[in-house]
Protein backbone atom coordinates (compact mmCIF):
# COMPACT_ATOMS: atom_id res chain seq x y z
CA UNK A 1 0.00 0.00 0.00
CA UNK A 2 1.30 3.54 -0.70
CA UNK A 3 1.08 5.65 1.91
CA UNK A 4 1.22 9.55 1.72
CA UNK A 5 4.23 11.45 3.20
CA UNK A 6 1.87 13.27 6.06
CA UNK A 7 0.62 10.16 6.97
CA UNK A 8 3.74 8.56 7.37
CA UNK A 9 4.79 11.82 8.88
CA UNK A 10 2.17 10.87 11.76
CA UNK A 11 3.58 7.48 12.09
CA UNK A 12 7.06 8.17 12.85
CA UNK A 13 6.14 10.61 15.39
CA UNK A 14 4.02 8.85 17.17
CA UNK A 15 6.81 5.84 16.89
CA UNK A 16 9.56 8.40 18.75
CA UNK A 17 7.36 9.18 21.42
CA UNK A 18 7.48 5.34 21.75
CA UNK A 19 4.67 4.10 20.98
CA UNK A 20 4.37 0.61 19.83
CA UNK A 21 3.23 -0.17 16.00
CA UNK A 22 0.06 -2.29 17.51
CA UNK A 23 -1.09 1.09 19.42
CA UNK A 24 -0.18 3.45 16.36
CA UNK A 25 -2.69 0.64 14.41
CA UNK A 26 -5.82 1.46 16.63
CA UNK A 27 -5.92 5.32 15.45
CA UNK A 28 -6.50 3.01 11.44
CA UNK A 29 -4.47 5.82 9.88
CA UNK A 30 -2.94 2.63 7.81
CA UNK A 31 -3.08 -0.97 7.96
CA UNK A 32 -0.82 -2.77 10.65
CA UNK A 33 1.38 -4.24 7.77
CA UNK A 34 2.04 -0.68 6.50
CA UNK A 35 3.14 0.61 9.72
CA UNK A 36 5.66 -1.76 10.82
CA UNK A 37 7.32 -1.44 7.46
CA UNK A 38 7.20 2.38 7.60
CA UNK A 39 8.86 2.08 11.18
CA UNK A 40 10.83 -0.91 9.92
CA UNK A 41 12.29 1.49 6.85
CA UNK A 42 13.13 4.73 8.92
CA UNK A 43 15.00 2.18 11.43
CA UNK A 44 17.45 1.69 8.41
CA UNK A 45 17.75 4.78 6.20
CA UNK A 46 16.60 7.31 8.89
CA UNK A 47 14.05 9.06 6.50
CA UNK A 48 10.54 8.60 6.42
CA UNK A 49 10.77 9.30 2.12
CA UNK A 50 10.40 5.98 0.38
CA UNK A 51 13.27 5.37 -2.41
CA UNK A 52 11.77 4.97 -5.86
CA UNK A 53 12.27 1.27 -7.15
CA UNK A 54 15.13 1.29 -9.64
CA UNK A 55 13.32 -1.36 -12.30
CA UNK A 56 15.25 -2.53 -14.65
CA UNK A 57 17.30 -0.37 -16.89
CA UNK A 58 16.27 0.97 -19.92
CA UNK A 59 17.93 -1.05 -22.59
CA UNK A 60 18.07 1.70 -25.24
CA UNK A 61 19.12 5.00 -25.19
CA UNK A 62 17.56 8.05 -26.54
CA UNK A 63 19.74 8.05 -29.34
CA UNK A 64 18.94 4.44 -30.23
CA UNK A 65 15.39 5.58 -29.63
CA UNK A 66 15.16 7.77 -32.22
CA UNK A 67 16.74 5.60 -34.59
CA UNK A 68 14.46 3.14 -34.15
CA UNK A 69 11.73 5.60 -34.98
CA UNK A 70 13.91 6.55 -38.42
CA UNK A 71 13.34 2.52 -39.11
CA UNK A 72 9.68 2.93 -38.35
CA UNK A 73 8.99 5.52 -40.90
CA UNK A 74 10.92 4.14 -43.96
CA UNK A 75 8.08 1.51 -43.42
CA UNK A 76 5.23 1.93 -41.55
CA UNK A 77 3.79 -1.42 -42.25
CA UNK A 78 6.93 -3.03 -40.95
CA UNK A 79 5.92 -4.82 -38.14
CA UNK A 80 7.57 -4.69 -34.45
CA UNK A 81 9.22 -7.74 -34.79
CA UNK A 82 10.52 -6.52 -38.27
CA UNK A 83 11.42 -3.96 -36.00
CA UNK A 84 13.04 -5.50 -33.49
CA UNK A 85 15.38 -7.56 -35.68
CA UNK A 86 16.75 -4.43 -37.65
CA UNK A 87 17.36 -2.72 -34.16
CA UNK A 88 19.51 -5.23 -33.08
CA UNK A 89 21.26 -5.23 -36.12
CA UNK A 90 22.33 -1.71 -34.28
CA UNK A 91 23.05 -2.91 -31.34
CA UNK A 92 20.13 -2.83 -29.44
CA UNK A 93 18.78 -6.15 -28.33
CA UNK A 94 15.22 -5.58 -27.19
CA UNK A 95 11.79 -7.76 -28.13
CA UNK A 96 9.18 -6.59 -30.17
CA UNK A 97 7.13 -5.30 -26.51
CA UNK A 98 10.40 -3.09 -25.97
CA UNK A 99 9.89 -2.02 -29.70
CA UNK A 100 5.96 -1.23 -29.49
CA UNK A 101 6.28 0.33 -25.99
CA UNK A 102 9.39 2.82 -27.46
CA UNK A 103 6.86 3.90 -30.56
CA UNK A 104 4.01 4.60 -28.47
CA UNK A 105 5.91 6.79 -26.16
CA UNK A 106 6.40 8.44 -29.81
CA UNK A 107 2.84 8.46 -30.27
CA UNK A 108 2.67 5.42 -32.80
CA UNK A 109 0.44 2.78 -32.60
CA UNK A 110 -0.79 0.32 -34.76
CA UNK A 111 -4.01 0.55 -36.81
CA UNK A 112 -5.44 -0.66 -39.84
CA UNK A 113 -4.21 1.06 -43.14
CA UNK A 114 -7.18 3.15 -44.51
CA UNK A 115 -8.06 1.80 -48.30
CA UNK A 116 -7.48 4.69 -50.56
CA UNK A 117 -7.41 4.99 -54.45
CA UNK A 118 -3.92 4.89 -56.07
CA UNK A 119 -2.51 8.65 -56.68
CA UNK A 120 -0.32 9.10 -59.91
CA UNK A 121 1.26 12.45 -60.42
CA UNK A 122 -1.20 13.53 -63.16
CA UNK A 123 -3.67 12.94 -60.94
CA UNK A 124 -2.36 14.99 -58.00
CA UNK A 125 -1.56 17.51 -60.18
CA UNK A 126 -5.17 17.54 -61.74
CA UNK A 127 -6.68 17.58 -57.79
CA UNK A 128 -4.24 20.86 -57.27
CA UNK A 129 -5.47 22.25 -60.19
CA UNK A 130 -9.07 21.75 -59.65
CA UNK A 131 -8.73 22.47 -56.00
CA UNK A 132 -6.75 26.48 -56.64
CA UNK A 133 -9.25 26.65 -59.16
CA UNK A 134 -12.46 26.86 -56.62
CA UNK A 135 -10.64 27.86 -53.59
CA UNK A 136 -12.36 31.20 -53.30
CA UNK A 137 -16.32 28.98 -53.53
CA UNK A 138 -18.20 29.95 -50.32
CA UNK A 139 -20.94 27.15 -49.46
CA UNK A 140 -23.59 29.23 -51.76
CA UNK A 141 -21.72 29.42 -55.04
CA UNK A 142 -21.18 25.05 -54.18
CA UNK A 143 -25.20 25.23 -53.48
CA UNK A 144 -25.39 26.17 -57.19
CA UNK A 145 -23.91 22.72 -58.28
CA UNK A 146 -25.29 19.23 -58.28
CA UNK A 147 -23.40 16.12 -57.46
CA UNK A 148 -23.68 12.67 -59.16
CA UNK A 149 -22.67 8.92 -59.02
CA UNK A 150 -22.71 5.31 -58.75
CA UNK A 151 -22.95 3.58 -56.03
CA UNK A 152 -23.57 -0.50 -54.99
CA UNK A 153 -25.45 -2.02 -52.67
CA UNK A 154 -24.85 -5.23 -51.29
CA UNK A 155 -27.16 -8.25 -49.33
CA UNK A 156 -26.08 -9.10 -45.83
CA UNK A 157 -24.87 -6.15 -44.73
CA UNK A 158 -21.88 -6.17 -46.90
CA UNK A 159 -22.09 -2.47 -47.98
CA UNK A 160 -20.51 -1.37 -44.78
CA UNK A 161 -18.68 -2.15 -41.26
CA UNK A 162 -21.03 -3.48 -38.54
CA UNK A 163 -19.44 -2.66 -34.70
CA UNK A 164 -21.43 -4.66 -32.12
CA UNK A 165 -21.43 -4.60 -27.83
CA UNK A 166 -20.50 -8.02 -26.67
CA UNK A 167 -19.45 -10.01 -23.95
CA UNK A 168 -16.44 -12.29 -23.56
CA UNK A 169 -17.13 -15.58 -25.35
CA UNK A 170 -20.39 -14.46 -27.74
CA UNK A 171 -18.24 -13.42 -30.63
CA UNK A 172 -20.18 -16.20 -32.73
CA UNK A 173 -23.88 -15.45 -31.04
CA UNK A 174 -26.37 -14.94 -33.96
CA UNK A 175 -26.40 -11.36 -32.41
CA UNK A 176 -23.07 -10.58 -32.44
CA UNK A 177 -22.04 -11.95 -36.40
CA UNK A 178 -22.40 -10.33 -39.55
CA UNK A 179 -24.02 -12.94 -42.66
CA UNK A 180 -22.43 -12.70 -45.35
CA UNK A 181 -22.53 -15.10 -48.39
CA UNK A 182 -19.72 -16.30 -51.48
CA UNK A 183 -21.45 -14.48 -54.31
CA UNK A 184 -23.98 -11.59 -52.51
CA UNK A 185 -26.03 -10.15 -54.71
CA UNK A 186 -25.26 -6.42 -55.88
CA UNK A 187 -27.57 -3.73 -56.86
CA UNK A 188 -25.91 -0.72 -58.65
CA UNK A 189 -27.83 2.57 -58.48
CA UNK A 190 -27.01 5.82 -59.68
CA UNK A 191 -28.25 9.28 -58.18
CA UNK A 192 -27.40 12.94 -57.62
CA UNK A 193 -28.30 15.78 -54.94
CA UNK A 194 -27.80 19.47 -54.09
CA UNK A 195 -28.29 21.61 -51.44
CA UNK A 196 -31.80 21.64 -52.13
CA UNK A 197 -31.95 17.95 -51.55
CA UNK A 198 -31.66 15.02 -53.45
CA UNK A 199 -32.78 13.76 -56.43
CA UNK A 200 -33.87 10.54 -58.43
CA UNK A 201 -32.55 7.81 -57.69
CA UNK A 202 -32.16 5.15 -60.45
CA UNK A 203 -31.75 1.38 -60.03
CA UNK A 204 -29.87 0.05 -62.80
CA UNK A 205 -31.62 -3.14 -64.48
CA UNK A 206 -29.80 -6.56 -62.86
CA UNK A 207 -26.73 -7.41 -65.03
CA UNK A 208 -26.85 -3.96 -66.73
CA UNK A 209 -23.34 -1.58 -66.64
CA UNK A 210 -23.64 1.91 -67.78
CA UNK A 211 -22.59 2.59 -70.75
CA UNK A 212 -23.53 6.03 -72.82
CA UNK A 213 -26.76 5.11 -73.95
CA UNK A 214 -28.25 4.06 -70.51
CA UNK A 215 -26.38 7.44 -69.24
CA UNK A 216 -28.21 9.44 -71.47
CA UNK A 217 -31.47 8.17 -70.85
CA UNK A 218 -30.93 8.77 -67.36
CA UNK A 219 -29.89 12.33 -67.35
CA UNK A 220 -32.91 13.01 -70.01
CA UNK A 221 -35.39 11.44 -67.82
CA UNK A 222 -34.13 12.00 -64.54
CA UNK A 223 -31.87 15.08 -64.48
CA UNK A 224 -33.31 17.24 -66.81
CA UNK A 225 -36.81 17.10 -64.46
CA UNK A 226 -34.80 17.50 -61.28
CA UNK A 227 -32.89 20.45 -62.55
CA UNK A 228 -36.62 22.43 -63.41
CA UNK A 229 -37.83 21.49 -60.21
CA UNK A 230 -34.97 22.65 -58.26
CA UNK A 231 -33.33 25.24 -60.11
CA UNK A 232 -36.23 26.42 -62.39
CA UNK A 233 -34.50 29.30 -64.49
CA UNK A 234 -31.62 29.80 -62.16
CA UNK A 235 -28.15 28.49 -63.77
CA UNK A 236 -26.37 25.89 -61.77
CA UNK A 237 -23.44 23.45 -62.50
CA UNK A 238 -23.86 19.70 -63.33
CA UNK A 239 -21.03 17.36 -62.15
CA UNK A 240 -19.83 13.86 -63.06
CA UNK A 241 -16.29 12.07 -62.47
CA UNK A 242 -14.66 11.36 -65.94
CA UNK A 243 -16.47 7.54 -66.49
CA UNK A 244 -16.09 6.85 -70.27
CA UNK A 245 -19.77 6.73 -70.56
CA UNK A 246 -19.66 10.45 -69.16
CA UNK A 247 -17.09 11.56 -71.51
CA UNK A 248 -18.90 9.74 -74.62
CA UNK A 249 -18.87 12.31 -77.95
CA UNK A 250 -22.87 11.60 -78.22
CA UNK A 251 -23.10 12.77 -74.01
CA UNK A 252 -20.97 15.97 -74.43
CA UNK A 253 -22.79 16.66 -77.28
CA UNK A 254 -26.55 15.95 -75.75
CA UNK A 255 -25.64 17.96 -72.48
CA UNK A 256 -23.92 21.32 -74.48
CA UNK A 257 -27.83 21.05 -76.61
CA UNK A 258 -29.46 21.19 -72.93
CA UNK A 259 -27.30 23.94 -72.18
CA UNK A 260 -26.17 22.35 -69.14
CA UNK A 261 -22.88 23.18 -67.99
CA UNK A 262 -20.15 20.98 -66.27
CA UNK A 263 -18.17 21.45 -63.36
CA UNK A 264 -14.51 20.88 -63.75
CA UNK A 265 -12.73 19.52 -65.02
CA UNK A 266 -13.06 16.67 -62.86
CA UNK A 267 -9.87 15.41 -60.98
CA UNK A 268 -9.68 11.33 -61.47
CA UNK A 269 -9.36 9.24 -58.32
CA UNK A 270 -10.86 11.83 -56.08
CA UNK A 271 -14.44 10.97 -54.22
CA UNK A 272 -13.10 12.90 -51.30
CA UNK A 273 -13.91 15.69 -53.43
CA UNK A 274 -17.46 14.32 -53.94
CA UNK A 275 -19.67 15.15 -50.84
CA UNK A 276 -22.10 12.62 -52.46
CA UNK A 277 -19.96 9.72 -50.89
CA UNK A 278 -21.30 10.59 -47.77
CA UNK A 279 -24.68 10.35 -48.94
CA UNK A 280 -23.77 7.13 -49.82
CA UNK A 281 -22.79 5.81 -46.48
CA UNK A 282 -25.46 7.67 -44.72
CA UNK A 283 -27.92 5.44 -47.06
CA UNK A 284 -25.79 2.48 -46.63
CA UNK A 285 -25.68 2.25 -42.60
CA UNK A 286 -29.75 3.58 -42.70
CA UNK A 287 -29.99 0.44 -45.35
CA UNK A 288 -27.79 -2.07 -43.56
CA UNK A 289 -29.59 -1.16 -40.23
CA UNK A 290 -32.72 -2.86 -40.73
CA UNK A 291 -31.36 -6.30 -42.65
CA UNK A 292 -32.74 -6.72 -45.41
CA UNK A 293 -32.87 -10.78 -46.67
CA UNK A 294 -33.83 -10.44 -50.55
CA UNK A 295 -33.47 -8.43 -53.41
CA UNK A 296 -36.88 -6.90 -53.47
CA UNK A 297 -36.56 -5.57 -50.16
CA UNK A 298 -33.16 -4.23 -50.58
CA UNK A 299 -34.23 -1.87 -53.55
CA UNK A 300 -37.74 -1.19 -51.74
CA UNK A 301 -35.04 -0.09 -48.40
CA UNK A 302 -32.88 1.95 -50.84
CA UNK A 303 -35.71 3.80 -52.96
CA UNK A 304 -37.52 4.44 -49.36
CA UNK A 305 -34.03 5.77 -46.88
CA UNK A 306 -33.31 7.81 -49.71
CA UNK A 307 -36.72 9.42 -50.07
CA UNK A 308 -36.46 10.60 -46.57
CA UNK A 309 -32.75 11.68 -46.09
CA UNK A 310 -33.85 15.68 -45.32
CA UNK A 311 -32.81 18.85 -47.25
CA UNK A 312 -30.84 19.92 -44.22
CA UNK A 313 -28.77 16.43 -44.61
CA UNK A 314 -27.85 17.80 -48.27
CA UNK A 315 -27.27 21.44 -46.76
CA UNK A 316 -24.32 20.32 -44.42
CA UNK A 317 -23.01 18.31 -47.12
CA UNK A 318 -22.59 20.95 -49.36
CA UNK A 319 -21.54 23.39 -46.77
CA UNK A 320 -18.48 21.40 -46.12
CA UNK A 321 -17.29 22.30 -49.40
CA UNK A 322 -15.07 24.99 -48.59
CA UNK A 323 -13.39 23.10 -45.67
CA UNK A 324 -12.62 19.90 -47.63
CA UNK A 325 -11.11 22.10 -50.76
CA UNK A 326 -9.07 23.74 -47.92
CA UNK A 327 -7.71 20.83 -46.58
CA UNK A 328 -6.59 18.86 -49.77
CA UNK A 329 -4.69 22.03 -50.69
CA UNK A 330 -3.52 21.96 -47.03
CA UNK A 331 -2.18 18.24 -47.77
CA UNK A 332 -0.71 18.99 -51.48
CA UNK A 333 -2.99 16.98 -53.37
CA UNK A 334 -3.09 14.27 -50.98
CA UNK A 335 -5.77 12.03 -49.50
CA UNK A 336 -8.22 13.74 -47.30
CA UNK A 337 -10.71 12.49 -44.81
CA UNK A 338 -14.05 12.75 -45.74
Amino acid sequence: MVTCKETRAVIIALHKKGLPGKYIATSKIAPKSTIYRIIKNFKESGSIVVKKASGSPRKSSKRQDRLLKLIQLRDQGTTSTELAQEWQQAGVSASARTVRRRLLEDGLVSRSAAKKPLFSRKNIRDRLIFCKRYRDWTAEDWGKVIFSDESPFRLFGASGKKLVLRRQGERYHQSCVMPTVKHPETIHVWGYFSAKGVGSLTILPKNTAMNKEWYQHILREQLLPTIQVQFGDEQCLFQHDGAPCHKAKVITKWLGEQNIDILGPWPGNSPDLNPIENLWSILKRRVDKQKPTNSDKLQALIMQEWAAISQDVAQKLIDSMPGQIAEILKKKGQHCKY
